[in-house]
């Protein structure tokens, strides 16, 4: 059995709390240099590549900088920083709920990414708190998706990330959602919904499919008035996009998803007027490396629940009709 090689530390700083790309070298190979590797893997074309090289910005594990003439090593390790894309700045406030030696718990606001992905990289929570909080070192121990807001948990100690992310794999934490969505009087609640949700690579949209389910939620409702529901989610496992998935397919599709039940067109980019009505209420666990036991709560609140006139108006200058199901309004 190959063991698993150790993955040297980064020679490069970070940038805008984003670390270096890292890439190694196949073991197996044909390419006379590591240049011409690295112009066929990147995909980026001679001229860039002879630029990033002539510049010294692609450097190996010793931190000295990769000559063109520099022969293919099978395993190399090598670094370097991609130009960032232009992101529009998410103006809502990323706030630490809780703070120590071991875990930052951040109550994330609608419209921002987790981690660096896509074109989201620096626009994240995770660069977000490494640059504010001075924590070069932070991680996330789970993701939310961007459209949703609420808790997340962050670890301060790489070594300790792997503790934390297993609360999440072996459920052990305690989650627990809320959502605005159209009320239905005839959807007998609470339930729960299992099914096998199917998320492919390159399809905005997972959906379900046949097969032995690998996606359950618990789902409630708080209240209701005028045709909406305030509904409490509690996910038993964590696929994604499972919670959006199951209210959709129940026939009470979350406001604001511009995923389910349709895909509607890309919102442009720096158009934060009518967020997901998704929240990630609460998250309860026992530190795994400390022991303590953990409750925390999001202080955000889903604004078409608290005025569905404001929120909705906002997206297009007239206030929408509330979604209709069978059932809806009903008292």
């Amino acid at each position: 059995m190959r063991r698993k090689p150790r993955i040297p530390p980064a020679p490069l700083p970070q940038r805008h709390g984003v670390d270096p790309v890292r890439i190694r070298l196949p073991r197996e190979g044909s390419w006379a240099t590591a240049r011409a590797y690295l112009v066929e893997r990147l995909a980026a074309g001679d001229g860039v590549i002879d630029t990033m090289i002539g510049e010294g910005l692609i450097v190996r594990a010793d931190g000295r900088p990769l000559t063109a003439e520099a022969a293919y090593a099978p395993g190399m390790f090598l670094w370097f920083h991609r130009e960032l894309p232009h992101e529009e700045p998410v103006p809502f406030p990323l706030d630490v709920v809780y703070r120590d030696e071991h875990i930052v718990v951040a109550d994330k606001p609608h419209f921002l990414a987790t981690t660096p992905r896509g074109s989201h990289v620096a626009e994240t929570a995770l660069a977000r708190l490494r640059r504010e909080l001075d924590l070069p070192e932070l991680g996330a121990a789970h993701r939310l998706d961007r459209l949703t807001a609420g808790l997340v948990l962050f670890t301060v100690r790489p070594g300790e990330r792997g503790a934390y992310q297993s609360l999440f794999r072996d459920r052990l934490i305690g989650k627990e959602y809320e959502a605005v969505a159209p009320y239905d009087s005839g959807l007998a609640l609470p339930r729960t919904v299992s099914s096998r949700i199917l998320k492919e690579r390159g399809v905005m949209a997972a959906r379900e499919v046949a097969g032995e389910p690998n996606a359950v939620s618990g789902i409630d409702l708080v209240e209701h008035r005028d045709g909406l529901g305030r509904y409490r989610l509690t996910p038993r496992t964590g696929q994604t996009h499972q919670l959006r998935v199951h209210m959709s397919a129940l026939g009470v599709p979350i406001l604001g998803d511009p995923l389910y039940p349709v895909v509607t067109g890309p919102v442009p980019a720096g158009d934060f007027r009518r967020p997901l009505q998704l929240l990630a209420r609460t998250l309860e666990f026992t530190d795994p490396v400390t022991g303590r036991a953990h409750r925390f709560a999001s202080g955000r609140t889903l604004e078409a629940w608290a005025s569905y006139d404001a929120w909705s108006a906002r997206g297009t200058g007239v206030r929408q009709s509330v979604p209709r199901v069978p059932g809806a309004g009903d008292q």
